[in-house]
């Protein structure tokens, strides 16, 4: 007997786990409000220089008073090869002559201009108040509106790093409270920033904060439930981060103030830290880490909750020492990242898993954030991207419940790389064919990114299940944190970012055919199982090799065993 069947006597699919799974997804709703805030917050709404007539051409005036403010403003501000105002520069002096309906536009540029001297007038005809607008993060300082999404990465980065070798330490439930709680504190603290430096600071701590409520969610989640319902558990995640981002659409359309916005989709953590305290700790873990009587506590009430009191009543300490001692026996007191690379199908599973985690991320952002560069309004190319994951992850639940994990990672992968690199060659007119494509690759990158987390965790034991995932999701945010610089090699390239992003996504898909399928496998407890478990397959696979006149029925059978997709592979 072994923790599975443990659970199954004080019920692995009852009340408590339905309850426990809907309020751990809850977060999930609001995690693509905080990944994806940048594109509403962060929105570069049209400029130009503050004159000193204090023209405003977004005050509520008359309509010909708004035509003859932008007619006065040709004096002041010259317009770029568009024919519209420059956003960064100025004439030195008013040249009042070109406001004559006779006089030619196309040689403006002759004429002394200078940089923006007073500021830059806004128009807020749609956003009444961006971090843009708050800090001017225009012109010369433009690079720093990005530099505020690569530090909210650079925390969700730190967070994995840090917060994963934590959790295998001290238990999941603790480092998940804490992470609710630090989300609330610091996206409450960022709507009231008085400066940039401290805006990004707080943005800081909410990305770190939110790795651990990734992290710990999915793992508490995972640990507390049956092989059988793995998939549709992890479908249900991440169906509920699809619909996140349709949320984040209707809380940005109500709300066009980034201050209220950020508090917006920061209070709801509140909520849950404080509901947080009901859920158990992870058994499995507690068992692993000679705590079995606390595990014992939280089994019985599980067992209670799921109208199995009389079964839960019959277990005790000793009994699951005993059902876990293979597990016990292997285990050690600590376990670091350099672990996962000392055994031979440890090592090939955290290099396969690092690539794929690192460019789904890194093509994903690459598609996902600076919304406004697709020439469409935000909010539908917002609607787009997200509804595209809803088919997108129904066709991957059911490769990954009747084909397989490997299958749907590397398919989903290979695919996403293939439509990006083939949006490279449509035309620019075809804006809604490019649009459309763009779209369908995000989506087959969220089948990519909702089997990462499935695969990964069935993937890595018990034992190091948390550091494992933590080594991944670094990898994941390494990726996010690139991807924005990749795209500054458009200006020199046009093409060259989306053949990048292209390219990594088919190398990592490629790789993702190496990892070993888990469809209906019980997760492994230790480093041992998962070294055995793979050499059982060798040699199941090998087995074949050793009949030296095998029948022609045997032959058929095996041809067509081959092309089983749970079939084992070498």
């Amino acid at each position: 007997m072994s923790f599975p069947d443990i659970l199954e006597k004080v019920g692995s699919v009852g009340r408590f786990q339905i309850i426990h799974i809907l309020l751990l997804a809850l977060p999930v709703l609001f995690m693509a409000s905080h990944n994806l805030l940048q594109n509403f917050v962060a929105v570069v709404p049209d400029h130009h220089c503050r004159v000193r007539l204090e023209v405003n051409v977004s005050s509520p005036a008359n309509t010909t008073t708004k035509l003859q403010a932008e007619e006065l403003l040709r004096a002041f501000i010259p317009l770029d090869r568009n024919q519209q105002l420059e956003q960064c520069r100025m004439y030195s002096s008013p040249q009042w002559h070109l406001l004559d309906p006779n006089a030619t536009w196309r040689n403006t540029t002759e004429y002394d201009t200078q940089i923006c001297t007073d500021g830059w007038t806004y128009n807020l005809s749609q956003f009444k108040a961006t971090v843009v607008t708050e800090w001017d993060l225009v012109c010369s300082s433009k690079a720093l509106r990005e530099v505020a999404q690569s530090v909210y990465m650079g925390g969700v980065l730190s967070g994995s790093i840090i917060l994963g070798r934590l959790s295998d330490r001290y238990g999941r439930r603790i480092l998940l409270l804490w992470s609710h709680f630090l989300v609330a504190i610091a996206g409450t603290c960022g709507a009231f920033a008085s400066s940039y430096s401290l805006f990004c600071f707080w943005r800081f701590l909410s990305g770190l904060a939110l790795s651990g409520v990734i992290l710990n969610s999915f793992c508490l989640s995972l640990e507390w439930i049956p092989t059988k319902v793995r998939t549709g558990v992890s479908t249900y995640f991440n169906y509920s981060y699809t619909f996140g981002q349709l949320l984040l659409v209707g809380v940005a359309y109500g709300i066009r103030d980034w201050r209220w916005l950020q508090f917006a989709v920061a209070f709801p953590f509140y909520v849950f830290f404080l509901y947080s305290w009901w859920f158990p700790e992870s058994a499995r873990w507690l068992i692993l880490n000679d705590k079995a009587d606390v595990a014992l506590k939280h089994l019985k009430r599980v067992a209670k909750l799921n109208g199995k009191e009389e079964e839960g009543e019959k277990l005790t300490t000793a009994i699951l020492k005993s059902n876990m001692e293979k597990e016990l026996s292997n285990i050690k007191e600590t376990y670091s990242v350099l672990d996962l690379f000392k055994t031979p199908v440890m090592c090939k599973t955290a290099c396969c898993t690092m690539l794929i985690w690192f460019s789904t991320s890194f093509a994903y952002y690459g598609l996902a954030i600076d919304l406004q560069g697709f020439g469409v309004d935000i909010y539908l190319i917002q609607i787009i991207f997200g509804a595209v994951d809803i088919p997108a992850k129904l066709v991957g639940v059911i490769t990954l419940s009747y084909i397989g994990r490997r299958f749907t990672q590397g398919t989903s992968l290979i695919l996403a790389g293939s439509i990006v690199i083939s949006n490279i060659f449509i035309p620019k007119d075809f804006g809604i064919l490019k649009t459309s494509l763009a779209a369908i690759g995000k989506g087959c990158l969220a089948t990519a990114f909702s089997c990462c987390y499935l695969h990964a965790g069935e993937l890595y034991p018990t034992v190091v299940r948390q550091t494992g995932i933590g080594l991944v999701t670094t990898m994941a945010r390494v990726g996010s944190m690139v991807s924005p610089v990749v795209k500054l090699t458009g200006e020199t390239v046009a093409y060259l970012p989306m053949l990048i992003y292209g390219g990594m996504a088919i190398v990592s898909g490629i790789s993702a055919f190496l990892l070993p399928e888990t469809l209906n496998k019980p997760l492994p407890d230790t480093i041992e199982e998962v070294e055995g478990s793979a050499k059982k397959d060798v040699e199941k696979a090998d087995e074949p090799k050793k009949d030296e006149i095998p029948l022609q029925g045997t032959q058929t059978s095996l041809m067509q065993r081959s092309f089983e997709p749970d079939a084992p592979h070498c």
